[in-house]
């Protein structure tokens, strides 16, 4: 992987205001630079990766992330591009048990699930920013306090998520968390990414390559069934580099299930360190992604649910398979399926989890 030659300027970070939220609350625009031209800019507002300009191998830069027209459609987006909490992915049951006590959650009446930590989790909300003094790398922390209670999960919980930008292309996330009660804790990023550039062409043709022997399978509802299955024979197969489109048009029950891919991917070697769990490549611009997490799970999900209602800032509509997104996680419904990895955080105990987005080049 090689960089583009670039401008002599260091990394920086600054900020700016973005727009009025609903409840006339100020959204500011943290924009963070490096000296290869790569810009990334995340809104205060749920955290959002707005825009990630990168070069391709001619230097020309695109926007690798999908995005909103205008402040309004960020306001309405949900968890569109956002940092998800308390619980990404699906917690099944109407809620948990934690030391024998029954906690409740926000669940659709239906299926019992919730999503995302509920309506008006942390993907929503207003983080506070503290940039971080640029140098060979800028970043910004963000700050949120959730409350005792928040969206029925208990604890009172500070989270930090700092968003770092280096010289070498590398996009850093870290995760800080502590609670004052037992509560479960399962934290990702859920941007959309496509090397093509934003509006260039769905990530069909992109190249991808999963680091994963296993993958837990779902039922009817999307939910784990508990199982801890291996790739192999199965379209989740991406062990070797290959383009995304064919699996995504297979006819096996697990894409039927989903209408595509929206998996729990387990990632291959030891939890808690910092290891490759995802490359994604784009042969046409050369434009290379290589995603490292410490969580021990990634659910990649192409955008399955994208049918023409929403809008994208390019005048476009938003369509199946036009974005990918790597959200490295613990397993979903974690709480319910102790044989998972363990989401619960004690009083006294730090959350931490680190996910690095690495962007560079083919030849």
């Amino acid at each position: 992987m090689a960089l583009m030659a670039a401008p002599a300027f260091a990394a920086t970070a600054s900020i700016a205001p973005f727009g009025t939220n609903a409840k006339g609350e100020t959204v500011e625009a943290i924009t963070l630079a490096n000296k290869a031209g790569i810009k990334v800019v995340i809104l205060t507002r749920g955290g959002a990766l707005a825009e990630v300009s990168v070069p391709d191998r001619q230097g020309r830069l695109a926007n690798v992330v999908l995005t909103r027209p205008d402040f309004v459609a960020w306001d309405r987006g949900g968890s569109f591009n956002t940092l998800i909490g308390r619980f990404a992915n699906r917690i099944a049951g109407g809620g948990f048990s934690i030391d024998g006590q029954r906690f409740a959650l926000p669940a659709n009446p239906e299926t019992g699930i919730t999503i995302h930590g509920g309506q008006g989790g942390w993907g929503t909300r207003l983080w506070k920013p503290r940039l971080i003094p640029s140098g060979s790398t800028a970043g910004v922390e963000l700050s949120l306090d959730s409350p005792d209670g928040d969206n029925g999960f208990p604890g009172a919980v500070k989270v930090t998520a700092t968003y770092t930008l280096n010289d070498a292309g590398e996009l850093r996330l870290d995760w800080r968390a502590t609670t004052t009660k037992p509560t479960h804790i399962n934290v990702t990023n859920h941007a959309y990414f496509t090397l093509a550039g934003h509006g260039g062409a769905p990530v069909d043709s992109q190249s991808l390559r999963l680091f994963a022997s296993r993958y837990t399978p779902v039922d009817a509802r999307m939910i784990p069934t508990g199982e801890i299955a291996p790739v192999a024979g199965t379209p989740f197969d991406f062990r070797k580099p290959q383009p995304i489109g064919p699996a995504l048009r297979s006819n096996h029950p697990q894409i039927l299930l989903a209408r595509g891919i929206d998996h729990n991917l387990v990632i291959d070697g030891a939890a808690g360190t910092l290891r490759a769990a995802a490359e994604l490549v784009d042969s046409v611009s050369g434009r290379r992604l290589l995603v490292s997490t410490t969580e021990p799970g990634m659910q990649v999900y192409t955008a399955n649910n994208f049918n023409g209602s929403q809008p994208a800032s390019n005048g476009l509509l938003l369509r199946q398979g036009d974005g990918i997104a790597f959200e490295t996680q613990h397993f979903p419904d974690s709480p319910n399926q102790p044989s998972f990895p363990s989401t619960l955080l004690r009083p006294g105990e730090v959350f931490t989890s680190t996910t690095v987005y690495a962007f560079g080049v083919i030849k």
